[in-house]
């Protein structure tokens, strides 16, 4: 998924400065931005009041929307390099390729994880034909400085690790929670979860309290730890929590999001994570340049990247 805001703005984030380390409160509502030619998204993360939950350092909810009559999903190729993202559908399909020449079909309840590492492309539409409803989630982690030059991959995986337990089914896409591990290949500590809640659910969800958490709500309404919650909102936990408590009268579906702060500060701007600002303008040339992430077969032209922003950013701030 890409980022298609043509004046993105160059963002710090990382470090402990900001990181609630006891439970919090915070609700945040998605910001309206159009992907492509025809896909709307609510982008709740980054916002105005919070940058990154732990590793997690971008999310895009997109519908549920009608694209019976339409294109659906139309990202042509775009480039990433020091992140992974997280392709997660709640309904529809989403064709997958990139530049090292992976060509997949994602379908609801599946992992699609990639890692662009030192760099990437690649495109994301809805295949022709397609399902009549398109709902899902992209998100990007951002990766640690000792391992975000790695190689770029890509894994798809269609079976992920589920439990039961009080009306709530859990299914386990990134890192590990109660136990069950995702297949997915971390790089920091990190939870990512789907939780799915029967009407009149009530129950506790175990956390790790080292981390912090919040949760996107998807789908119903829910009361979480006090809070209701619409679909579209995140609420934002802080750290110190060991459980969760969940209620449903109706029946909701939600992320949980979480990891271990990130300790340290990162630059992000466009499809890029880095270190500096030097480093990020030296990508946007290599890839208007054509250099560095390679092509996509298949995916129609590439995106040009948008103008650098005037003036330099440093990282800075407090590092564990």
């Amino acid at each position: 998924m890409s980022n298609l805001d043509r004046t993105p703005d160059l963002s710090v984030c990382g470090g402990r400065a900001g990181v609630a380390t006891a439970p919090v409160h915070e609700v945040f509502a998605g910001r309206e931005v159009l992907l492509g030619e025809s896909t709307k998204v609510r982008r709740l993360l980054p916002n105005l009041g919070r940058r990154l939950v732990g590793p997690w350092c971008f999310v895009d909810h997109y519908g549920p929307d009608d694209i019976a009559a339409g294109p659906g999903m139309q990202v042509p190729p775009h480039p990433h390099m020091g992140l992974q993202t997280v392709s997660w559908l709640l309904s529809g399909e989403v064709h997958h390729r990139d530049s090292l020449g992976n060509d997949q079909l994602i379908h609801p309840g599946e992992l699609g994880l990639m890692t662009s590492g030192h760099g990437i492309a690649h495109a994301e539409q809805s295949p022709v034909p397609h399902p009549a409803l398109l709902h899902g989630v992209q998100l990007w982690v951002a990766l640690p400085d000792q391992t975000r030059e790695v190689s770029p991959g890509w894994s798809h995986h269609a079976a992920l690790p589920r439990f039961a337990d009080a009306g709530v089914t859990t299914t386990v896409i990134m890192g590990e929670l109660a136990g069950a591990a995702s297949p997915g290949q971390a790089y920091s500590p990190i939870v990512g979860a789907d939780v799915a809640l029967d009407p009149d659910a009530d129950a506790l969800l175990p956390l790790e309290p080292d981390f912090e958490h919040a949760v996107l709500t998807t789908l119903g309404t829910l009361d979480v730890d006090g809070v209701e919650l619409t679909p579209g909102s995140m609420l934002y936990l802080g750290c110190g929590r060991r459980d969760l408590r969940l209620r449903s009268a109706s029946g909701a579906r939600i992320l949980l999001l979480g990891g271990e702060p990130l300790g340290e500060q990162i630059v992000m701007w466009w499809n890029f994570v880095g270190r500096s600002s030097d480093e990020i303008a030296a990508a946007r040339e290599q890839w208007m340049r054509g250099e560095r992430f390679g092509a996509v077969a298949g995916g129609g032209d590439p995106l040009a990247a948008p103008p650098m922003p005037p003036g330099r950013l440093k990282p800075g701030g407090a590092v564990r």
